[in-house]
């Protein structure tokens, strides 16, 4: 098959949809200032070369924007972000809409997984699941979405709940799934499963309940504990 017909086939069977926040010094993050800067060091201006160059350094914190818990972010001898196999990045996603009923404080209950079930279908073993509460509207206004830390989370029964699927991680628009004063259950159980956690999604409601794919990216730092992603949304346009 030649390089045309694979694009083609991509773009005739798959929309994309961004499902990433973008980087940048004022985004929201668990503490007050979210650690991200971008510095210029070398400028198309001042590069002597006849092909021009911008160059840029970064520095972050890696559970920054969009980005991934690995196993190890919470349990010792766990999985790090190198040791996560393609195929477990790469699935099925469910995504859960909850934001008919969120507020600051509403934690995603055992029925609001069961009611989607009814409706939807059985979650599918090896899905990443994701829950869409609404929050992502705040994004843009960082004190808003960080809220003292008050903003929907989910459930332990949820978790626990999840964990019989064997899925192969949970994400939510929301700087966690779990609240500071939980005790952080999701995170135990979820990554001391050998799963993982995204945080800070965009976009989930342009995803359908089911029948989409998630491609989770994340960078692939050496004994990484968490690290930035891009991650993406394949809707399906053939699908029956």
């Amino acid at each position: 098959m030649s390089k045309k017909s694979n694009m083609n086939f991509f773009r005739e069977s798959f929309s994309f949809v961004d499902l990433t926040q973008e980087l940048s010094a004022k985004i929201p993050s668990w503490n007050s200032g979210c650690g991200f800067h971008s510095e210029v060091i070398l400028n198309y201006t001042d590069c002597e070369t006849e092909c021009k160059f911008l160059e840029q350094r970064l520095e972050m914190v890696a559970g920054i924007g969009t980005h991934m818990d690995a196993p190890s972010h919470c349990i010792p001898n766990g999985d790090s972000i190198d040791k996560i196999p393609l195929e477990k990045l790469i699935v099925p996603c469910i995504v859960i809409n909850i934001s008919s009923k969120t507020t600051e404080k509403y934690i995603v209950s055992l029925l609001d997984v069961t009611n989607f079930e009814n409706e939807h279908g059985e979650i599918p073993e090896g899905a990443f699941v994701i829950f869409y509460t609404g929050w992502d509207i705040f994004w843009n206004e960082p004190d808003r979405y960080r809220n003292h830390l008050q903003f929907p989370t989910i459930s332990k029964k949820v978790a626990e709940y999840l964990l019989t699927k064997d899925i192969v991680g949970i994400g939510i628009d929301t700087l966690s799934p779990d609240g500071p004063e939980s005790g952080y259950p999701v995170h135990q159980l979820i990554l001391g499963a050998g799963k993982y956690i995204v945080e800070n999604v965009a976009n989930a409601n342009k995803l359908p309940p089911i029948g989409s794919y998630s491609l989770v990216m994340p960078i692939k730092t050496l004994n990484g504990s968490e690290a930035p992603i891009r991650l993406v949304g394949l809707i399906n346009l053939n699908k029956s």
